[in-house]
């Protein structure tokens, strides 16, 4: 195989431009992270305790997951209150406290943003409930009759992310059926009505409530699905789309609708007008990556998750084709490139490539009954992937507990799981939760390796954990922390985030896939064979020990200093 390199995308540095165009951003499951009050469930001043770690890590900003108040039927992705922190974590002091000490550490902060739906238990929701139909109140949302002679029936054929329809059908006071709400998710998420200005007004002032407290900005949860086509049609084509969309296709009535656009500029005329340069991302799930782009043009989004690369398959056509297309949309509208490998959502990818088998999707978790990856070569290749990630210009994203190494647990058990999507599917599919257990700090701290101090915890980590604790790695040469702190202390050094990109033609083949970043060379093996390399001095490698003058080998990626 040939790769074309003649067609591959360039990208020009940028340097001293605004934080977020280079940074690096950890992702901090809250739940999972660390808990200080050893109850089993991570919380802010568990959070606040282990800052400095991650700024030893080397990282730019933190992203925290869902804090505030909650039912946890999502993990906290269902709100009842945008202004409040869930008990589970802590206090509104607490994020104060937490806030302050990252800002001491040089650590910004942004929080996850939930606006396509809101939790069942939310006040708005409650008061729809207790209203009339064509209330006000119901306006907040999409409530409609219901199809068929009685209503017995779903507005339309919407069926939900989670499995089943996307409609559930409320229960007037005096017990009669009553009208059906939408919920792409969850049916304790009803989907909030963005057609309606109230809501808009509502939202813009949670965003000033977050901002004015102190955060650097907002990760938008779903922006893509707040849009609903006028009258809510049937999706055209959900035979073969289900939940989802085709891409290249025309956008189904739940997806991209144009009316998000003119809320996130105004979002984002509120974002520029405080200091500091407070930044937006969206969970924007849109493809092609060029459809991607119009949420990130200048007046909108600072950014988005780029789901073209996080969705590639680890082989060098595919990753070369979405490398070129991700500079080709970002930096059409002037926008950085993001790069992820893993997160909350998805099977850890030193899980994801040590051999996946009979996964729809990266989203679909591992269970005991499934065939299961090799460990060894999925760290191997994991650390190898993440060297080349890092060294790509633009905005990288690591979910916390991948600087350990760690895998994805795939023999949790049937008891012990969380996810909606296990019950809304009867367990087919075993959902997510094998990627939200939480961290070891010590080894051998307690059932939960120095999570707490009780061993307390809310999913149970698997036995092998306690082999990827971070004091088991701190200072150890060749250990996968020690490989991310030399990678981002390189990576700033070097100013490989706001660097250029070109394609190394020598490099890019069916076994190899090779750029250049100023003058660091960026290569990895993806065959069987030894490469040979240049001369030059290396900067990085994923493999411990490997200093000058060798071939590269299967799983390996180097950063070489071109002289």
């Amino acid at each position: 195989m040939t790769l074309d390199t003649t067609v591959g995308a360039r990208h020009l540095a940028r340097y001293g431009q605004e934080w977020w165009r280079s940074a690096v951003i950890y992702q901090v499951y809250p739940r999972s992270f660390a808990d200080a009050n050893g109850d089993g469930m991570g919380d802010l001043p568990g959070i606040t305790s282990r800052l400095g770690s991650l700024a030893a890590l080397g990282i730019d900003a933190v992203w925290l997951s869902p804090f505030m108040r909650s039912p946890q039927k999502d993990a906290g992705y269902d709100v009842s209150d945008y202004c409040d922190v869930d008990p589970l974590f802590g206090t509104l002091a607490d994020f104060d406290d937490m806030l302050t000490r990252a800002h001491e550490l040089g650590l910004r902060v942004l929080v996850d943003l939930v606006p396509n739906h809101t939790s069942d238990q939310h006040r708005w929701f409650q008061a729809a409930l207790a209203s009339e139909e064509g209330s006000p109140e119901r306006a907040f949302y999409h409530f409609k009759d219901g199809r068929g002679a009685s209503g017995d029936l779903p507005p339309n054929n919407w069926v939900s992310m989670f499995g089943g329809p996307a409609w559930t059908r409320t229960t007037n006071p005096d017990g009669t059926p009553g009208q059906w709400y939408c919920h792409l998710f969850d049916s304790s998420q009803p989907d909030l009505n963005w057609e309606n200005p109230k809501v808009e007004e509502a939202f813009e002032a949670i965003l000033r409530f977050w901002l004015d407290r102190g955060v650097d900005g907002f990760r938008v949860d779903q922006p893509h699905a707040m849009g609903k086509a006028e009258g809510l049609p049937d999706h055209p084509d959900v035979e073969r789309a289900g939940a989802g969309f085709i891409e290249g296709e025309a956008s189904p009535p739940m997806w991209f609708q144009d009316s998000v656009h003119p809320i996130f500029r105004k979002w984002r005329k509120i974002l520029d007008s405080y200091p500091g340069e407070r930044a937006m991302c969206g969970e924007a799930y849109v493809l092609p990556l060029s459809f991607m782009a119009l949420w990130v043009r200048p007046d909108e989004f600072h950014q988005t998750f780029n789901f073209r690369f996080l969705d590639s398959e680890w082989k060098p056509e595919i990753l070369f084709n979405s490398i070129n297309e991700s500079f080709e949309a970002f930096d059409g509208v002037g926008a950085p490139s993001t790069w992820v490998l893993s997160n909350h959502d998805i099977i850890r990818h030193a899980t994801r490539m040590g051999g996946v088998q009979g996964r729809p999707t990266a989203s679909d978790g591992i269970g005991p009954n499934d065939p299961q990856p090799d460990r060894e070569l999925g760290l191997r290749r994991a650390r190898a992937a993440t060297l080349f990630v890092l060294g790509l210009p633009g905005s990288t994203y690591l979910y916390q507990g991948e600087e350990l190494g760690l895998p994805e647990h795939t023999t949790l058990a049937d008891e012990f799981r969380q996810d909606p999507t296990f019950y809304r599917t009867s367990g087919k599919r075993v959902g997510r939760d094998g990627c939200r257990v939480p961290l070891p700090w010590e080894s051998g701290l307690g059932a939960a390796n120095g999570f707490n101090r009780t061993g307390q915890a809310w999913l149970p980590q698997p036995e092998i954990y306690a082999e990827y604790a971070r004091d088991r790695q701190e200072g150890v040469a060749g250990s996968t922390l020690e490989l991310y702190k030399h990678g981002l202390a390189t990576r700033r050094r070097l100013g490989l985030g706001e660097g250029s990109f070109d394609w190394a033609p020598e490099f890019v083949s069916e076994n190899s896939l090779g750029y250049r970043n100023g003058d660091i060379l960026v290569v990895h093996n993806f065959g069987h064979e030894p490469i040979a390399l240049p001369a030059g001095e290396i900067s990085a490698s994923s493999l411990h020990g490997m200093t000058s003058g060798h071939d590269l080998v299967a799983d390996q990626t180097v950063w070489l200093r071109i002289s």
